[in-house]
């Protein structure tokens, strides 16, 4: 959907800036509440350049820390609402095993997230998941809950309700600046629009945006293997699509972060990551060196060879993503220090996509100068800022 040379509307209720899974939910959420919402986009839709493309990504409330466990029931059911609302399923309940020492406190506060549930031992998870091995003094925990959520199809289904909405999607046009004021003006590729609200939710993008405003935020676009691994046996139970999701907490021969979802992007290949990555340039992630070493997939063939024993330990397909991380892994939710009236949403770091419905409704709050419906206090711009305003 290629822009118009100039635009049709010059001013808007709200504008925002960045149409991944974010911003298309923060501009939903506008929409639903009558405001007349522009949804820019630099690239041309469908695109796979950011941080929400891709068909699937884990969704749990299995969270060890408790502001994100907090919000995941609104999360399930804002999902619901969507489906409803777009005619379209967008998720496939799984389960998730979760993977760690015994004992082991974050475990624990996972635990503590799902209420009464049970922790499996190793005898236990091979009689119900025959695909997941544990070895000695490592426990899983059940998640019922947890399941896939369908990425593109989500991303595609907010938007088009958005637009049915009344809302207004112009990609293509990249931002060339942003003139703060009572009311902004967002200069593009193909025109200039205003707006008393302003919400940026650019991914790895957002530091360029918002570093003309005075705000130097310490985000970190990351390239990240994405690691698809052939079933011995395809289609068995042991990986195939009535398997778990699952997520270690850190094992004896496995570190912290590796996450897996059955085969469903590629038939008979199970996806199995490393949440984790290397500093990128997002205008250059898919460039890297003929014969780079690649220690992900090197760390990912030896845990299947020891956990997964159901899969090749070499990977059928390597594809790339971006994370923008903050230094705590924890979002950015927030009103600019200096112009209370542009939010940003940012530094989602490989975990947000699930969180989607509800950060676009705190951010449509905190634009509308609203108390936002859960605290954003640990999501605050001030834990770590430095910028002399």
């Amino acid at each position: 959907m290629a822009a118009p040379s100039q635009p049709q509307q010059a001013t808007y209720d709200a504008i925002v800036i960045g149409a991944g899974i974010q911003g298309s939910f923060a501009a939903y959420h506008l929409a639903r509440r009558h405001r007349d919402t522009l949804l820019l986009e630099q690239f041309l839709l469908p695109h796979s350049r950011g941080s929400s493309h891709g068909q699937s990504r884990i969704t749990r409330s299995a969270y060890p820390k408790a502001p994100y466990a907090r919000m995941m029931p609104d999360s399930f059911q804002l999902w619901q609402r969507l489906e409803e609302e777009a005619g379209t399923s967008l998720y496939r309940q799984t389960g998730l095993v979760v993977l760690g020492p015994a004992g082991d406190p974050e475990l624990e506060s996972c635990r503590h997230s799902l209420g009464d549930t049970q922790l499996l031992d190793a005898v236990t998870l091979a009689q119900r998941f025959p695909g997941l091995r544990l070895h000695p003094g490592e426990v899983a925990l059940w998640d019922g809950t947890a399941g896939v959520l369908f990425a593109d199809r989500a991303l595609r289904a907010v938007q088009d309700v958005f637009r049915r909405h009344g809302g207004t999607l112009r990609d293509g046009e990249k931002v060339l600046s942003i003139q703060p004021g009572a009311v902004l003006t967002v200069t593009t590729t193909a025109g200039m629009y205003r707006a008393p609200r302003l919400i940026i939710t650019a991914g790895a993008w957002t530091g360029a945006l918002v570093a003309p405003l005075g705000l130097h935020l310490p985000l970190q676009p990351l390239r990240i293997d994405v690691c698809y691994w052939r079933e011995k046996e395809p289609g068995t139970p042991s990986a195939g699509r009535t398997s778990p999701c699952f997520m270690t907490l850190g094992l004896s021969q496995a570190p912290h972060g590796i996450y897996g979802l059955p085969a469903l992007e590629y038939p008979g290949l199970v996806k199995v990551c490393h949440h984790h990555g290397s500093p990128t340039d997002p205008e250059e992630r898919d460039w890297a060196p003929p014969g780079a070493p690649r220690p992900d997939v090197t760390l990912l063939s030896t845990f299947i060879s020891s956990y997964l024993p159901g899969l090749e330990p070499r990977p059928a397909v390597v594809e790339t993503c971006l994370y923008t991380n903050t230094p705590d892994e924890d979002f950015i939710l927030d009103r600019h220090p200096k112009f209370s009236n542009i939010i940003i949403g940012a530094g989602f770091s490989g975990h947000g996509f699930k969180l989607a419905p509800v950060v676009g409704k705190l951010l449509c709050e905190l634009s509308l100068g609203e108390e936002p419906s859960h605290s954003t206090a640990p999501f605050a711009i001030s834990r770590f800022l430095t910028a002399v305003l």
